[in-house]
């Protein structure tokens, strides 16, 4: 509810951990908390690891008691194997970028709900964007009314049906048409994808696009020529139909977000596939489209038909779907990665794993881009911890000491075992410093 005048007053039933900025930390709190897909490779090779380190710490120890003079020998490099192969910078190589990634995440207005959506983004084949309100600034803007009724009576009508739905194109139609008195409905149906039925005094109206009239069996040819001229430019028509005839039309439009085709250029270049995919007309999705240069365009797909396309993108690598309606919930939560923008509705929002805060389209770039470095950043924890025990159990179990009398202590041992960790933890918090803008 919006309240544009007057005074609210609003009694508090939410505070403290049920506020909405809690939530958001709850939901940081939880990703950080969870394990990306490639945190396995950690736990299956440490599993290996592990039981092989005990037999190299006891075969030491053998070879030891056999051929040293001095025994004690023995359970030095013993223990020292042991302390020094302790896999502890395995397991923090993946969870700490995984906590930092998250937290540069949610600084920039990226709100990731979980650590699979963070590593998936590195893999993304193709981005699937909603057009009104996502590609567009979804403030829709009456440009045409034509109808073959008295116009104010037309938009009286219009006004009042439109009145009922929180659509941005009704929005746009009731304050175009600026109406104080309004028609009392009798019924009232939202038809998903296509419009409202409503009926007065016992009259069926019908407002909303081609295929809704087309469906109840009522012609627009008397307005086709009309129609055909507006499509080319770009725009969405909306009819207004009583019991068996069209009233008139209103057509509508919408301005692309200024950062539109920044984003949709800079996919591009880093090989990823642009989709639009729309229940608009086709002639307002290829004009939106070309002026992106957008890849593919899929238009007139109702909300339930969604996330079929998403599947058959699917097959071709994963996929990310950014919406921000009601109607999106499906293909959100169909797609690898669904990316609500965080002033759409409440089920978008909740159907998506990645959330833009700040309703700001580069941060799909950016969330691409922290992905990468994330895993970057996990890849380079992992090897240096691999290269790491590597290198140190061989000199822990004196693989030195017949040539240089150089034998590991195994308090030595351990503070080598905690810079290892030491150092896979620094090198996860120089994730912190990456600009997340700066995109080849």
């Amino acid at each position: 509810t919006l309240n544009l005048d007057g005074v609210l007053y609003a009694k508090v039933t939410h505070i403290g951990q049920d506020t909405t900025l809690q939530k958001i930390i709850k939901i940081v709190e939880d990703a950080q908390g969870k394990k990306a897909p490639i945190a396995k490779i950690a736990d299956k090779v440490a599993g290996i690891f592990v039981p092989i380190v005990m037999a190299i710490a006891i075969i030491t120890a053998i070879i030891w008691l056999i051929f040293a003079d001095d025994k004690s020998l023995a359970i030095k490099t013993f223990v020292s194997v042991l302390v020094i192969a302790c896999p502890c910078s395995l397991g923090l190589a993946t969870p700490t970028a995984i906590m930092v990634g998250t937290g540069l995440g949610a600084s920039n207005g990226i709100l990731i709900k979980n650590g699979e959506a963070l590593e998936k983004a590195n893999n993304v084949k193709t981005i699937i964007f909603d057009k009104t309100g996502t590609l567009t600034k979804g403030k829709m803007s009456v440009d045409d009314v034509v109808c073959n009724i008295e116009k104010k009576e037309f938009l009286k009508i219009v006004s009042s049906i439109e009145s009922l739905s929180n659509h941005p194109i009704a929005k746009a139609i009731c304050e175009y048409a600026e109406m104080e008195e309004k028609i009392t409905l009798s019924e009232y149906q939202n038809i998903s994808g296509k419009g409202v039925f409503a009926k007065y005094n016992d009259d069926k109206y019908y407002c909303g696009n081609k295929r809704l009239l087309e469906e109840n069996g009522i012609s627009t040819k008397e307005f086709e020529e009309k129609t055909e001229k507006l499509l080319l430019e770009g725009k969405t028509i909306i009819y207004l139909s009583k019991n068996e005839n069209v009233l008139g039309l209103i057509s509508v439009s919408d301005s692309l977000r200024d950062e539109s085709k920044y984003v949709v250029s800079k996919l591009k270049n880093m090989n990823i596939k642009t989709v639009m995919l729309t229940g608009d007309n086709k002639y307002a999705a290829e004009y939106i489209g070309n002026k992106l240069e957008i890849d593919e365009i899929y238009s007139g797909v109702l909300p339930d038909e969604k996330h079929e396309v998403v599947e058959k993108l699917k097959q071709n690598g994963a996929t990310m779907m950014v919406g921000d309606g009601i109607n999106d919930s499906p293909a959100l939560a169909t797609a690898d990665i669904g990316v609500a923008v965080a002033n759409g509705s409440d089920i978008a929002i909740e159907s998506a794993d990645i959330v833009l805060m700040n309703s700001d389209l580069k941060c799909v770039l950016k969330s691409v881009v922290l992905s990468k470095l994330t895993i970057t950043n996990i890849k380079q924890n992992l090897f240096w911890a691999f290269l790491y025990n590597s290198l140190g159990i061989p000199i822990a179990a004196g693989i030195l000491y017949p040539f240089f009398g150089i034998l590991l202590n195994p308090m030595f041992a351990g503070i080598a075992m905690s810079l290892s960790s030491v150092c896979v933890v620094s090198n996860a918090l120089r994730l912190k410093t990456k600009k997340l803008d700066k995109v080849r």
